[in-house]
């Protein structure tokens, strides 16, 4: 969808925060201003431009920024973004401040609401900003693997304890409702089971088995990587130790996956995302989700973009469970 050229615009952070959304930020200023647009900072995502958290930026406002974690503008959830008169509130406010272009940094319900902002008239772009990679657009999404190399190193650690002890420990990692941090730890860190949403049918005492029939053939522990969207790990625990006789823990890794310094392959995408967006805003496209797709830098309507579905790759999956059983 082409709409007007843009002078000014946007960019704000929206959900919940993944490293490289600095990166991000930092490279929709410098090349917004390599275009000869002015750009201002939205701060806590919908809810701050329904405040009017509004700051003027400049190449030194996101200098030094981009090997930090988080997001220097903040982030929040809106409900009030989600009505039909927050989103008319937003668009009038974007108005007043001259800014007829915005980048958002987030998820899918971002997405969401910048298709909104776009048919009030206001240009907008998403970037895929989630540790969860499940946008259905995109084969990779900012902050992921930043995120899955801080759970392998903790997941690393677990297990040497659980090791000494001759522990079960079960690790609950990120992803929401999608499996994909759970996929890559379990593979990569040797797991014995990795449950995930996608998957899992709750067969507890198949696990239960499992762990039995490998105590007797000498495993001293056994590693569960369990998702988020599966959850309940303090109470799984609490049934295979009474079930198995087997001291069990569970440990959930929780909000440091979304810390820390991003990897260079999370600085990288995100940088050449942010770049991406704000050319196409220069251009005057509105509507757009920048996507990661086949090797490629890529760009999709927001709405077409909304109706893709994604799924673990079952042919992934498959090795998977021959690789950690």
């Amino acid at each position: 969808m082409a709409q007007k050229a843009v002078k000014t615009i946007g960019v704000l952070t929206s959900g919940g925060d993944a490293p490289g959304m600095n990166a991000a930020i930092r490279s929709v200023v410098r090349v917004a201003l390599h275009h000869g647009l002015k750009v201002k900072g939205i701060m806590r995502g919908y809810a701050g431009l329904l405040e009017e958290e509004i700051v003027d930026m400049d190449s030194t406002s996101v200098s030094d920024i981009i090997s930090r974690g988080g997001t220097i503008l903040y982030t929040a959830r809106c409900q009030e973004f989600v009505t039909p008169e927050g989103q008319e509130k937003g668009a009038e406010i974007c108005r007043r401040h001259g800014i007829d272009g915005i980048v958002v940094i987030g998820g899918d319900g971002s997405f969401r609401g910048a298709g909104k902002l776009s048919a009030l008239g206001i240009n907008t772009v998403g970037v895929p900003g989630t540790i969860d990679l499940d946008i259905a657009c995109s084969d990779y999404t900012i902050g992921f693997d930043t995120s899955i190399n801080t759970a392998m190193e903790a997941i690393d650690k677990i297990r040497d304890t659980s090791t000494s002890h001759e522990r079960c420990s079960i690790i609950e990692v990120m992803g929401r409702r999608a499996g994909y941090i759970a996929l890559w730890c379990g593979v990569a860190n040797g797991a014995e089971e990795v449950l995930l949403p996608e998957r899992y049918e709750g067969d507890e005492q198949g696990i239960i088995n499992r762990i039995i029939e490998s105590r007797k053939r000498g495993k001293s522990h056994y590693i569960i990587i369990n998702a988020e969207g599966i959850g309940h790990s303090t109470s799984m625990a609490k049934r295979i130790e009474a079930a198995t006789g087997i001291e069990t823990r569970a440990t959930i890794l929780g909000h440091m996956q979304r810390g820390g310094s991003p990897t260079c392959k999370d600085r990288y995408y995100a940088s050449i995302m942010g770049a991406k967006a704000a050319e196409l805003l220069a251009e005057g496209r509105s509507n757009r989700v920048i996507a990661y797709k086949l090797g490629e830098f890529v760009d999709y309507d927001i709405q077409e973009a909304l109706q893709m579905k994604k799924d673990i790759p079952e042919e992934q999956y498959r090795f998977a469970q021959m690789l950690v059983r």
